[in-house]
């Protein structure tokens, strides 16, 4: 299936690795000349994007950098793929929420909500002008309030409301914008030695391979299996493509069958 992507330009933020590093890739595959940002730039990232930013997006600063960018090197922004998103797993408590501070509130939303007012705000512009696409990357979380650590679910919830806003007020004006949320996915936040998933296993006073092999019973993942990043990827690249052209507005779940309402 042609989706009709060749020659257009990205902005992909939380690019590094996971799942923005796929949704980079999958666009670059497709002929999309991407810029991708990231805290820290991986070498899998430089080869596949056109330009970089190694800039943190949890700031109003970082993202007007981003964009500002792209604009330059790209000569304008087709499709935002907000992604960035999570936290720190060495700064995140996973006590309740008398357990927890303001700081721990505010990075949370800082990353995973204002980044993507941000970067939108100022990319905003260009999308109109071409009639763009966006796809902010939330989470079953936003459905799930009492599960990850507090303050993280919250705000992929204000995530997802803000994309059904943007759509609203955007969608007739030309700039089509989505959300795709995930459930488990095999990324280093769940694989890698001393991230979260390790985090949640000492917590639990398991192995974290013991961990990793019981979440699909743990999250009743249907399937039997956590989804992987280019399998979120592929769903992205579909909605950011003019096969997409009436999607609006929607909120995509891949999570394997975690999410039992309908």
């Amino acid at each position: 299936m042609d989706l009709g992507l060749e020659g257009k330009t990205a902005v992909v933020t939380g690019a590094g690795r996971g799942i923005g590093l796929a949704v980079a890739q999958a666009l670059a595959a497709e002929g999309v000349r991407v810029l991708g940002a990231a805290r820290h730039i991986s070498a899998e990232l430089e080869k596949v994007s056109a330009a970089t930013v190694a800039a943190d997006l949890s700031t109003a600063e970082g993202a007007a950098e981003v964009v500002a960018t792209a604009l330059t090197e790209l000569g304008g922004i087709d499709i935002l793929v907000n992604n960035v998103g999570g936290g720190d797993a060495a700064e995140l408590g996973l006590g309740g929420f008398l357990d927890i501070d303001d700081a721990q509130w505010r990075k949370l939303f800082d990353l995973n909500l204002f980044s993507a007012v941000w970067t939108t705000r100022a990319a905003l512009p260009s999308l109109l002008e071409r009639r763009g696409a966006i796809v902010n990357v939330s989470s079953i979380n936003a459905r799930l309030p009492a599960a990850g650590p507090v303050g993280y679910s919250e705000a992929k919830a204000a995530l997802t409301n803000l994309g059904k806003r943007l759509s609203e007020e955007f969608g007739p004006r030309g700039v089509r914008v989505n959300t795709v949320s995930p459930g488990p996915v095999g990324t280093p936040l769940w694989l890698a030695p001393g991230g979260f998933g390790a985090k949640v296993a000492q917590a639990q006073g398991i192995g974290h391979e013991e961990l990793i092999a019981a979440m699909p019973e743990q999250f009743g993942i249907a399937s039997g299996r956590i989804s992987e990043a280019e399998e979120v990827a592929a769903l992205i690249t579909f909605l950011v493509s003019a096969r997409a052209a009436n999607i609006v507005g929607a909120d995509h779940v891949i999570d394997g069958g975690v999410l039992k309402t309908v």
